[in-house]
């Protein structure tokens, strides 16, 4: 327990048999489950879960290899068969300081935050050890996540140390959500729609032995459309349907005159119409969806509150 609260952590691992037994070694005492979920390691990671092994700790295994995403749902499905107040989530390769646990949970205790999350970004220093590459592409990925997701102020998006409360986690369709390493995008845009809170904790980023699993190429791709798709799902769902709302009509009047611009500009290129109408079309397009963005991040400050939860950094 902390604070009152019955806390469970999950442990997302995929060949971690070097360093997933000093995650479990580490684990703070008032910890009351970890489940470990094994997606399908052909290392001895199971291994070395069964030898560090407790009463608090619940093994999960998958049969085949599904995404990290993936298993993290498995392992927040046992929680909420649990019934636990709070559940966390820690990567089985000791890239996250369990020491800093707290700092999650407290925003969620205290009732300001629904889900609070990790964040290297906002502060000099926090991101030490991180190459240059991963800091642009971070960087990157938390301009396109803000637009995404709904939330225009936060932070480090692809951060996983995060913790949710069980209430949250209640309202979510688990089985929707991205089971590759783009689950962390895609469940923000979930909690948007849902009009939950989230929070900006600062920690420190660590390295040491672990090796990225990712494959940059094919991920950058394969998030750049999960984007697109969860921007385009949460502006019909928030701003189109059931009752159109400003910032909808915009985007929709703005993607109609994209659309009919490049067309446009297209037949002048084949025919060699007038080639004013369709750059006309094209920048009234731009234009439209611009002030469109700027009345929805302005909407969504209104009702969602995402910032650095400095009491707590």
């Amino acid at each position: 327990m902390y604070r009152g609260k019955s806390i469970g952590v999950v442990v997302p691992a995929y060949n971690e048999e070097l360093l997933i037994g000093r995650v479990l070694e580490n684990m703070p005492a008032y910890v009351d489950k970890v489940y470990v979920v094994d997606d399908c390691s052909i290392d001895k990671t199971i291994n070395v879960v069964r030898s560090k092994r407790n009463f608090r700790v619940v093994i999960q295994r998958h049969k085949k290899n599904l995404g990290v995403g993936a298993a993290i749902v498995t392992g927040y499905r046992r929680a909420l068969q649990d019934r636990l107040d709070i559940v966390a989530v820690m990567a089985g390769d000791d890239q996250m300081d369990p020491g800093e646990l707290n700092k999650l949970l407290d925003p969620i205790v205290e009732g300001q935050a629904d889900y609070s999350k990790g964040d290297r970004l906002s502060r000099r220093g926090l991101a030490a050890g991180m190459s240059t590459w991963r800091k642009f592409g971070n960087s990157l990925l938390t301009q396109l996540t803000r637009i995404s997701s709904g939330y225009w102020l936060v932070q480090d998006p692809q951060n996983g140390y995060t913790a949710i409360s069980r209430e949250a986690l209640n309202g979510l369709d688990l089985g929707s959500i991205y089971r590759g390493y783009g689950y962390c995008n895609d469940l923000l845009a979930k909690l948007n729609v849902l009009g939950l809170r989230v929070l900006d904790v600062p920690i420190p980023a660590r390295y040491g032995e672990e090796k990225s699993k990712i494959r940059y190429g094919s991920y950058m791709r394969k998030v750049s459309f999960l984007l697109l798709r969860n921007f385009l799902w949460r502006i019909v769902v928030q701003y189109i349907y059931p009752r159109p709302k400003l910032p909808g009509v915009g985007y929709l009047s703005g993607f109609l005159f994209l659309s009919a611009g490049m067309s446009t500009l297209l037949a002048s290129i084949l025919a060699r119409p007038n080639i004013k109408t369709g750059v006309l079309l094209f920048l009234t397009g731009v234009l439209q969806i611009i002030l469109s963005l700027a009345l929805d991040a302005f909407m969504r400050l209104k009702v969602s509150r995402t910032s650095p939860f400095d009491d707590y950094g």
